[in-house]
C-alpha cells in the first residue's frame, strides 16, 4: 500500500457459495436464478442432474485453485437460491463432502443453508444439522398473512414459527430471518407488527432488505451468458403495478424502526441489512463485504479472485448441466476493474459494516473529498481505532456517499460501460 492505496492480488478463496436453482413456485418479485414448477420436485425434477453437477464443478473449481495457490480450508459454505432446502440431507452431505474433498474445510467453518418455512419445502432440518449445516437462513419476507399473499408466498405466519421450533429441536444455534419492507401496501404500522412478531421468535439474526423491483432485461443481464433469466411475462406486470406503490421515505422509516426496535432487542446492526446477537454474525456474507476471495458454483454464481477479477456462470440450467456432465467448467463471463475503482469498492464495502472504514483507507487521497463531504453532512464519524463509521443518516444516505467514492475513482464511466 502507498498513500492510502492497497495493492491487490489474488488469494485463494475463503469462502464457498452452492447455488440451488429451484423453487415449488416462483415469486414475482425474485430476481434469482430460479426456475419453478416440475423442474423442482416430481417425475421430471431436474434436482439429481443439478446435484451431479454441482459437485463437479466443485472439483474442477478445487483444483484451479490448488494450481495457484497453497491449500486454505473454507470458513464458510453457503446453500443459497433458490430453496435449497428442498435437497435431501444426504445431497447436502454430499456436496459438504465435495467440497471438504476439493478445498478443505475449517474444522469451525460455518455452514448455512436457506429455508423456505412451508411445510412442503422447510426440509429435513435435523437431517441438514446431522449432515454439517449449522447456521440455518429462513425466508419469512413477512409476519403480514396479507402481505405474504401479495408477495406471493406459499407459507403462513404459523409456518414461520414452526419452522423456528423445528430448527431449534434439530440443534441450531444460529437461526435467521429474512423480512422485506417497502412491500406494496405495506404501512409503518404493519412493518412495526412484521417485527415484533418475528422478534417474538427469538432470532439470532435478522436480515431486512428494501424490496427491489428491477429489471435484468433492460440492464443487459439476460443474454445467453447473463447472470440474469429473462423476466417473466407475469412478474412484469407485477411490478409494474407495483413500483408505483413503493415509496422512498416510508423505506427510510421502515429502516429506521428496524434499527430502532432490532437494537432494543439485543440484535445490533453489523451491516447495512443484517442485525445479530454478538457472535451470530454471517461468517459467510462477511467475506463479500470484506471484499475477500470466494468461489461460487451453480448457474447465475459469482465467485472473486480476491484483487481485480469477478467471475460469474451463466443463468441457463441446460447449458450448465450439459457442460459439467461433459466434464467441462459451464459457460458464463468475468469483470475486471481497475485498481481505482477497487480501492472504491472496499471502502464501500467496508463503510457497508459497523467496524467501518480502516484508517489506511480513510486516509486515501482519492477518497478524502468524498469523506470530508460525507463528514461535514454528519453521515460518517470517527471509530476509536481512526477510523471511519457511517452514522444512522449516513445509513440511510449511504448511495449517496457510494456514488461519490465511485466517481471519484473514475468508475462510473466503466460501471455504465
Amino acid at each position: 500500500m502507498e498513500g492510502g492505496q492497497p495493492a491487490f492480488s489474488p488469494s485463494p478463496p475463503r469462502a464457498l457459495y452452492i447455488h440451488f436453482p429451484f423453487c415449488l413456485s416462483v415469486c414475482p418479485y425474485c430476481d434469482f436464478v430460479v426456475y419453478g414448477g416440475a423442474a423442482a420436485r416430481g417425475a421430471r425434477s431436474r434436482v439429481d442432474a443439478l446435484v451431479d453437477a454441482l459437485e463437479t464443478e466443485i472439483g474442477l473449481r478445487a483444483a484451479e485453485a490448488r494450481r495457484s495457490f497453497p491449500a486454505a480450508p473454507l470458513g464458510s459454505v453457503y446453500f443459497g437460491g433458490g430453496t435449497p432446502s428442498l435437497l435431501s440431507a444426504g445431497q447436502v452431505d454430499r456436496l459438504l463432502a465435495a467440497a471438504a474433498d476439493g478445498f478443505g474445510l475449517a474444522a469451525d467453518a460455518e455452514v448455512t443453508l436457506e429455508a423456505n418455512p412451508g411445510p412442503s419445502d422447510r426440509g429435513d432440518l435435523a437431517g441438514f444439522r446431522a449432515a454439517g449445516v449449522n447456521r440455518l437462513s429462513i425466508g419469512a419476507q413477512s409476519m403480514i398473512p396479507a402481505e405474504l399473499t401479495r408477495l406471493g408466498r406459499r407459507h403462513s405466519l404459523a409456518d414461520v414459527a414452526r419452522t423456528v421450533a423445528k430448527a431449534r429441536q434439530a440443534g441450531f444455534g444460529n437461526v435467521s430471518l429474512d423480512l422485506l419492507y417497502d412491500v406494496p401496501t405495506q404501512t409503518h404500522a404493519s412493518w412495526r407488527r412484521s417485527l415484533t412478531a418475528a422478534l417474538r421468535l427469538e432470532p439470532d439474526h435478522v436480515s431486512a432488505y428494501a424490496l427491489a423491483l428491477d429489471d435484468p432485461d433492460a440492464e443487459g443481464l439476460a443474454g445467453p451468458t447473463g447472470d440474469h433469466l429473462p423476466l417473466r411475462p407475469g412478474a412484469r406486470k407485477w411490478r409494474e403495478r407495483a413500483r408505483p406503490q413503493q415509496d422512498e421515505d416510508r423505506a427510510a422509516a421502515c429502516f429506521e424502526l428496524a434499527d430502532q426496535l432490532l437494537e432494543r432487542a439485543g440484535l445490533r446492526w453489523y451491516e447495512l441489512s443484517n442485525w445479530s446477537r454478538p457472535g451470530a454474525e454471517s461468517v459467510h456474507n462477511m467475506t463479500y463485504w470484506r471484499r475477500l476471495a470466494h468461489e461460487a458454483v451453480g448457474p447465475g454464481a459469482h465467485s472473486f479472485d480476491g484483487a481485480l477479477t469477478r467471475r460469474w456462470n451463466a443463468a441457463r440450467l441446460d447449458g450448465y448441466l450439459a457442460a459439467l456432465s461433459a466434464g467441462a467448467l459451464p459457460a458464463g463471463g468475468s469483470d475486471t476493474v481497475e485498481e481505482g475503482t477497487a480501492t472504491a469498492e472496499l471502502a464501500i464495502l467496508n463503510l457497508r459494516t459497523r467496524t467501518g472504514l480502516p484508517a489506511f483507507l480513510a486516509g486515501s487521497p482519492a477518497l478524502r473529498p468524498s469523506l470530508a463531504w460525507a463528514r461535514a453532512n454528519g453521515l460518517i464519524e470517527a471509530t476509536d481505532h481512526g477510523g471511519l463509521r457511517l452514522t444512522l443518516p449516513g445509513r440511510l444516505l449511504a448511495n449517496e456517499l457510494f456514488a461519490r467514492l465511485l466517481a471519484a475513482s473514475g468508475s462510473i464511466a466503466a460501471a455504465v460501460a
